[in-house]
């Protein structure tokens, strides 16, 4: 319940946001930052100061339908505190970043090669944490075909995805802080860490279910 109550508080304070900076961001500003922290594009007020809130709306309206369409949305109740926690988790992050795109309009000195690395491995960190908790659905988790078509497969695959999703956070948290290359290396490194070691544990887990 906190949750459901939390999420439109979220896109209210970016809306909110948005409306106090109207007539103080100028006509252009930056919209966009290279890996390095670097300002590599500027665009219109409208998108600094609108983009956010509208993709924060799309994001929870779309999490808060595809349950219902899922043949497996009984799942749902069984994670509920976990599926809640992860849109309050991306609407969260996308608030923080909306405030630091808004705060480096308005003028200040805002080190997004620090910040956005930082959020991302925190958010991978957390569902580093819940993942392990999510039932068989097919819309969040790791689906696989392996993983959709075994739920024991699921369930090994979650356990094993979590860790691979905390070490990939605590590395990007740790080159946020260093910058520079390491940002690059760790963004590389955490992709591949927590996109291919669940996608080839599933099919190890799936031949091990399948041939006993």
């Amino acid at each position: 319940m906190m949750h459901r109550i939390l999420q439109p508080l979220l896109v209210v304070a970016a809306a909110a946001l948005s409306l106090f900076a109207w007539a103080r961001v100028p006509e252009r500003a930056p919209v966009h930052w290279n890996l390095a922290g670097a300002v590599d594009r500027y665009g219109a007020r409208a998108e600094v100061l609108l983009l956010m809130p509208a993709m924060m709306i799309v994001i929870w309206a779309l999490l808060r339908f595809l349950p219902r369409i899922d043949p497996r949305r009984e799942s749902y109740a069984k994670m509920e505190g976990t599926y809640e926690l992860v849109i309050t988790l991306m609407l969260g992050v996308l608030l923080a970043l909306h405030g630091a795109v808004i705060a480096a309009a308005l003028g200040r000195q805002v080190p997004m090669g620090r910040i956005a690395p930082a959020l991302l491995g925190a958010t991978f960190l957390v569902l580093g944490n819940v993942l392990p908790r999510a039932r068989p659905n097919w819309w969040f988790g790791i689906r696989t075909p392996w993983t959709l078509s075994n739920d024991r497969v699921w369930t090994r695959t979650h356990r094993v995805a979590g860790y691979a999703f905390i070490i990939a956070g605590l590395g990007l948290i740790i080159a946020a802080f260093s910058g520079g290359v390491a940002v690059k290396g760790a963004l590389l490194a955490g992709g591949l860490v927590a996109a291919l070691v669940p996608a080839a544990y599933s099919y190890i887990a799936w031949r091990q279910e399948t041939s006993a």
